[in-house]
């Protein structure tokens, strides 16, 4: 008899299932990569092929597709097309980093800029001291937008300046921004009984992660953080993010300025003079920890300044029952408009200077026709705003101004980078084009 005969069922059973197996996993696997491929197809067909910020670049030399950076990009950035890892939709990605971390092969790098638009990031030194002896840069100005990275940075930063000679300035360090470097170095300062004083210009903490869209993860990581120690967060949604940071700075006493402005720098000797919509402080020592959005980019039209403007929408509610026109054709400006649109008895107008909404993502594009074929917004495209009065808005478009009943606007154009006031002080800038 054989003795094998009796094993040959098994054995053919099990080679089965491994086939079938295999199958669906191909069979998966190719679908999955269609529907990447037509996503990549989408974004350069609407011209969403450009990043907004740090963002993945992967060797196809080493990349071995095995998805695992697409399992961990909540926002669907990444693809794999081809057997790679690709950018499949570039401005989804808020740069995280938690692809790199997720590859097996380590074939993804975080960079800044592309081939075809560079970023200008200012040179430092390994304390994270900038060219300007003093003056010190952490977190995403300084081309790192990964909150654990920059909170380390802010870190260090305050170890190397506590280690410069004292100065008889009212501060040891003004620190400017209250995101996740300038609260870690806020921490520090604190822990090291330096004499510091915190501003951040908008009313609330946060930095960068306070302006993601709900529910966004915002960090993947754990950190360190001075008077606090290891905190162990992974795939932490937003909310809960900034909830931590509030009750971190409430069990530390850590003192913020809120809604100070700098608006200069200069130096005196071994002093610099901080000037901010709040007055001028004198410190010895100086950390920048602003984000890359810069203050809000404004109209310079008349009526600007009356306080029916503001620059980004916080409660869509308190505009009910309101005639409101937002002005600007980026995913804030949509969304604005889109959430506003919801509150009954709301009328919406959405101003955009161009001829169509081009760097949206299709969700927000999908919402904002849905909104728009129902009758509960208005959008004015090839349109600009010519000035602002106490109870109504003139928009300009093909040549004839036009006025709208209006009791608020809200202006979601972006943000300038104060790169010229920086370069003023002595601060050298390199720019990047998709290098890290």
């Amino acid at each position: 008899m054989d003795p094998f005969s009796d094993s040959t069922p098994s054995l053919l059973l099990y080679g089965a299932v491994t086939v079938t197996a295999i199958s669906v996993y191909l069979w998966l696997r190719k679908r999955s990569e269609r529907a990447h491929a037509l996503a990549q197809q989408a974004s350069e067909r609407l011209g969403l092929n450009e990043p907004p910020s740090l963002h993945p670049v992967v060797d196809p030399h080493r990349c071995i597709g095995s998805g695992g950076c697409t399992r961990a990009c909540p926002e669907g950035a990444l693809g794999v097309v081809g057997g790679k890892a690709v950018l499949v939709n570039p401005v989804a990605c808020i740069g995280h980093g938690a692809c790199q971390a997720a590859c097996p092969v380590e074939a993804i790098s975080l960079v800044f800029g592309t081939e075809r638009r560079g970023v200008d990031i200012p040179s430092v030194s390994p304390s994270f001291e900038s060219n300007v002896p003093g003056l010190f840069i952490a977190g995403e100005l300084g081309g790192m937008g990964l909150i654990r990275k920059a909170a380390e940075q802010g870190r260090q930063a305050i170890e190397a300046i506590r280690r410069r000679q004292a100065g008889s300035a009212e501060l040891d360090v003004l620190i400017v921004g209250a995101g996740p470097a300038g609260i870690s170095a806020g921490l520090s300062a604190l822990e090291h009984r330096l004499r510091y004083r915190l501003i951040e210009q908008e009313e609330a903490l946060g930095g960068a992660v306070y302006h993601y869209p709900r529910h966004k993860i915002a960090m993947t990581a754990p950190v360190k953080l001075a008077l606090v120690g290891q905190v162990r967060m992974h795939d932490v949604e937003k909310e809960k993010l900034l909830a931590f940071w509030h009750d971190v700075v409430r069990r530390t006493g850590l003192q913020i300025a809120f809604d100070e402005r700098m608006e200069g720098i200069e130096r005196q000797g071994e002093t610099f003079i901080v000037s901010t919509n709040r007055g001028r402080h004198h410190a010895r020592s100086v950390l920048l920890a602003i984000g890359r959005r810069g203050s809000p980019r404004k109209l310079g039209v008349a009526g600007e300044e009356t306080t029916k403007v503001v620059y980004r929408l916080v409660d869509a509610e308190q505009y009910r029952g309101q005639a409101v026109l937002v002005v600007g054709g980026g995913d804030s400006a949509v969304e604005a408009a889109v959430a506003l649109s919801e509150q009954p008895g709301t009328q919406v107008t959405l101003s955009y200077r161009s001829a169509a909404f081009s760097r949206i993502k299709e969700r927000n594009r999908q919402r904002l026709q849905e909104q728009s074929a129902a009758g509960r917004l208005q959008v004015a495209l090839d349109s600009e705003v010519e000035r602002i009065d106490a109870t109504e808005v003139w928009l300009r478009s093909a040549g004839i101004s036009k006025a709208l009943p209006n009791d608020a606007v809200i202006v979601c154009a972006g943000g300038v980078m104060p790169t010229a006031l920086l370069q003023q002080v002595g601060i050298e800038f390199a720019t990047k084009y998709g290098t890290g």
